[in-house]
């Protein structure tokens, strides 16, 4: 037994050496970017691409090194010089986008530095630096920041930032944070914007244009009602925001009341000119969003407010994260509905979302774990149906499974946390832990079936009514997935049952196993049954349909198949038969026989089954199922391939 042990380790770890992902590592932490931009040429004719400016960098030192690379895009960005605060000039590469700098000696764990680089912008058109006609803006999602200024450009390395900008006098600019001062000098102006909370960089912005309207509205904090928050609106001429200007401090309140008051110095919005290239209808820029011309409409100035705190206080820990900041900002879009109209509209609002997913879904899950080192196409990074729609109808799953109350107080204490979340990043996992300890149940299964694997349900239900004697009635309903491209959706079901008098009765039962047969005994004739009567389960197709009798295929021997996939990553699906009513364990060990997970502890009737296994918080290894039903047991291996 050890040899053949240690001959299936050899050959996994072969395996692994092909097929596993690297770890990214960073051996720094940037804490601050003070920036100097002289833009004012690029507001005047012929309005160049071209601008001069220094970035001094602030980090703590996590690992011992000698040297830090950053983020430069090489056709963007010309660096002439780098050196220590003190002037102490250090060698520098810059090629295939990274700017690598040698420091002056080898720096600890827990030491600062301070490097100062002089660059310049090239007269190229990069979709992250805009220039037009009078309007200079910059655009980052997701890692545009490096074309514009050096950075470690990764959503995990938030930083603090001040930024100075060189304008002509006839223009506006505002950026993240709050307006240190302004600076007048003949036809110049020096406008000094300080954000003194952690900044993302794809979150980094700065909007100017000259001749730009500006008007300022003031919220009174929750808590201290003799401090306020000033929301400044930057628009065009001719553009009418006045109704978002009378919702605002509304939703300033709503939002601070749900999800703590909102975090941030100031609230800012700016419409960017027509043709000057913004392709987004808004983007979330930390206290300055970015709209597009004249686009001051209710949802999309919403969802672009609600990221203040799903997205920017609280930001996506990678890229396989970004759910939880685009399906968070979707679905505060019918928070709001229902705030202001009611449930029946919060409903009306997601319904749409639901069917543009099941009719355009690409296929792949809402957290990737190859996006943590691999940053995807936009077209798939924001892609809408999976990450903006499904995103937001999976939490409509979360607020249906644990009930209004322990839904939002997660929510709340997920966004109030200040040792672990508030301006700081957060993982899918992290959301999962939190939904853990605040509901007291163990959730991972819903995260498994809803968030780790793609697509969604497929229901082929039966249901029978039969009558057991005198006055006494007997509903047996079959729940049946048939999906051939998932494993199984685990959710709690509601059931609707009619009767020829009376009223309705309506029957939640949790919905744990494929095939899986409920029955239920009223003294009442039944004469109908809905499944999901109120459409809870979003994203589903599913059919009901009345049988004479329900009968399952009953197995003549108990067996374990061989999972499907194998080896696999994160999922995989498992399935049994058994031909009698046995109690029935089926059990996950690893490679030394230690158990890790119980997929099945419970009495089950004569049927074919399977379970979903996600093995998204183990190492990759050799793993074993095994399943028990009294005196039968078998024992078969699965690989776990990350």
């Amino acid at each position: 037994m050890k040899k053949r042990i240690i001959c299936l380790v050899v050959f996994l770890f072969s395996y692994l050496s092909v097929y596993s992902i690297p770890t990214p590592r960073h051996s720094f932490d940037v804490l601050n970017y003070k920036l100097f931009f002289d833009i004012y040429n690029c507001f005047k004719t012929p309005f160049p691409k071209t601008f001069i400016a220094n970035n001094i960098i602030y980090f703590r030192v996590d690992s011992t090194l000698n040297s830090i690379k950053l983020n430069a895009v090489n056709t963007s960005l010309t660096i002439d010089s780098v050196r220590l605060l003190n002037g102490t000039v250090l060698n520098y590469t810059h090629s295939a986008n990274i700017l690598n700098i040698t420091l002056d000696r080898a720096y600890n764990p827990n030491e600062f530095v301070t490097i100062k680089i002089y660059y310049r912008h090239n007269s190229v058109v990069d979709n992250a630096f805009y220039v037009s006609n009078g309007m200079v803006f910059t655009d980052s999602p997701p890692e545009g920041a490096r074309k514009w200024f050096p950075c470690w450009d990764k959503p995990s390395d938030k930083a603090t930032v001040d930024i100075t900008a060189k304008v002509p006098l006839t223009a506006r600019l505002g950026s993240n944070g709050r307006l240190a001062d302004s600076t007048v000098t003949g036809d110049t102006i020096y406008y000094h914007w300080i954000s003194r909370d952690p900044v993302a960089t794809y979150l980094t912005v700065f909007t100017g244009k000259v001749g730009y309207r500006q008007d300022v509205l003031y919220w009174h904090k929750l808590f201290n009602p003799n401090d306020s928050i000033p929301t400044v609106f930057y628009s065009n001429s001719g553009e009418d925001f006045s109704a978002i200007k009378n919702l605002m401090n509304s939703a300033m309140t709503f939002f601070s009341q749900k999800f703590g008051e909102y975090p941030f110095e100031k609230n800012g919005f700016a419409t960017i000119q027509g043709g000057a290239g913004f392709t987004w209808g808004g983007m979330e820029n930390q206290t300055l969003i970015s709209l597009c011309p004249n686009c001051w409409s209710e949802i999309t100035v919403i969802h672009e407010f609600a990221h203040q705190w799903f997205g920017d206080m609280i930001t996506c820990g990678t890229w396989a994260d970004v759910w939880l900041n685009e399906g968070f900002a979707t679905y505060m879009e019918a928070i709001w509905k229902e705030k202001t109209n009611g449930y029946s509209y919060y409903r009306a609002h997601l319904i749409p979302k639901r069917n543009y997913y099941l009719y355009n879904n690409k296929g792949f899950p809402l957290y990737n774990p190859s996006w943590i080192n691999y940053t995807p196409g936009i077209d798939s990074l924001y892609d809408e149906g999976i990450i903006y729609d499904k995103g937001a109808c999976v939490l409509h799953l979360l607020r249906y499974t644990l009930g209004d109350t322990v839904f939002f107080n997660t929510l709340y204490s997920y966004a109030t946390d200040t040792v672990n979340f508030k301006y700081k990043n957060a993982t899918t996992q992290d959301l999962n832990n939190r939904v853990n300890l605040i509901s007291g149940q163990n959730l991972d299964w819903f995260f498994n079936s809803w968030v780790y694997q793609a697509n969604h349900p497929i229901y082929a239900n039966n249901y029978s009514i039969g009558n057991t004697g005198g006055n006494n009635w007997r509903i047996d309903f079959l729940a049946k997935q048939t999906q051939a491209n998932a494993g199984f959706f685990q959710i709690p079901i509601k059931l609707k049952i009619s009767f020829t008098a009376g009223a309705d009765t309506a029957i939640k039962v949790m919905n744990n196993l494929n095939n899986q047969l409920f029955s239920f005994n009223f003294t009442r004739q039944p004469t109908a049954l809905v499944f999901d009567p109120d459409d809870d389960i979003l994203i589903k197709f599913a059919t009901t349909i009345g049988i004479k009798e329900i009968s399952t295929v009953v197995p003549d021997k108990f067996e374990l198949f061989q999972n499907y996939p194998n080896p696999f990553n994160p999922n995989t699906i498992i399935r049994f038969q058994i031909k009698d009513s046995r109690l029935v364990t089926l059990k996950i060990y690893d490679i030394l026989g230690k158990e890790v997970a119980t997929l099945i502890n419970e009495k089950l009737k004569p049927g074919i089954y399977e379970a979903t296994f996600y093995g998204g918080n183990l190492s990759s290894g050799i793993y074993f199922y095994q399943l028990k039903a009294e005196n039968f047991i078998e024992t078969k291996k699965l690989i776990l391939l990350k």
